[in-house]
């Protein structure tokens, strides 16, 4: 495999392992928390909206027997960190730690804020978006905000679940009990606000990708080669492949452009050889050169 490629590779803005960048990856940790706490006091926890998770919880035992949700997620994360520590190693660390104190303490300060809206289901929406916005912002810092996670990954280790499906199962649990607790239809409302958040988790960490991965099979890879590095001004990465028919070795030229250099993608390659044959498929997230830094 061959890799060309005119481009230089830029820095990364704040070189990792550096006091700068791990004073950046805290700020994100807190202002991502401090999200989190707002997007709940001002729309999930005021219109009882329990969609998973130890805040889920919180909203529960308020309604329950009023208990503040601050209170709730201090007496069930940090114990949780303990377990976490002491059944799957001490592999969290001091962001962990952070998160898990932090995030409560947020929740606490800005309990008094009046929320926004009264309506459940717009609650439901821009509470989501603001929780899986400040829970990405956290992720992208490498942090954490303990909670259910913890738990989820105390239950794959000891039972032989996925992790995926542990957290499923617990996030579940939470809302089916929200379902008992309040009404069928807050537990619906809970689900909306569960998928709102995972969906803006992946949007924050991967953002709107509109990045192109073609792969190009040509009787004149030169050619094409060429006029990718020189006409599109990118890079190419040469793959050694064999005809599944014929067993010969081929050239497979992989490409990645922007949404925007697609059409013109093809339209260099069909001047250059009209027989070539064109995959062209979604890049879910494209770093280093000529990309996004990471």
């Amino acid at each position: 495999m061959t890799i060309m490629n005119r481009s230089r590779r830029k820095a990364p803005r704040f070189p990792i392992g550096t006091p700068v960048h791990t004073a950046y990856e805290y700020a994100l940790l807190l202002i991502g928390s401090f999200l989190v706490a707002v997007s709940f006091n001002l729309f999930m926890e005021p219109n009882r909206i329990a969609s998973g998770g130890v805040s889920g919880i919180s909203v529960i035992v308020r309604s329950l027997i009023g208990v503040e949700p601050a209170i709730t997620q201090w007496l069930l994360n940090i114990p949780l960190f303990i377990a976490g520590i002491a059944l799957l190693g001490g592999k969290f660390g001091l962001k962990t730690a952070v998160g898990t104190a932090v995030l409560p303490l947020f929740v606490l300060l800005t309990d008094n804020w009046a929320p926004l809206t009264d309506n459940p289901l717009l609650a439901t929406l821009f509470g989501g978006l603001g929780i899986g916005a400040g829970l990405g912002i956290v992720f992208r810092g490498r942090g954490s905000t303990g909670g259910l996670d913890l738990a989820a990954q105390i239950v794959a280790k000891y039972t032989g679940l996925g992790l995926g499906l542990s957290v499923a199962l617990l996030d579940g649990f939470v809302i089916l009990t929200a379902g008992f607790v309040f009404s069928p239809e807050q537990a619906l409302y809970a689900l909306i606000g569960l998928f709102v958040t995972t969906k803006t988790i992946d949007v924050v960490q991967i953002g709107f990708s509109t990045s192109k991965v073609a792969y190009i099979i040509s009787e004149d890879v030169e050619s094409i080669a060429r006029t990718v590095l020189y006409d599109l001004d990118r890079g190419l990465t040469r793959l050694t492949a064999h005809g599944g028919y014929t067993g010969q070795a081929k050239t497979v030229l992989m490409v990645v452009v922007s949404q925007t250099e697609v059409t013109k993608l093809k339209a260099l390659v069909q001047a250059a050889d009209p027989q070539a044959f064109v995959i062209i498929t979604g890049a879910t997230e494209v770093l280093g050169e000529g990309f996004k830094v990471q």
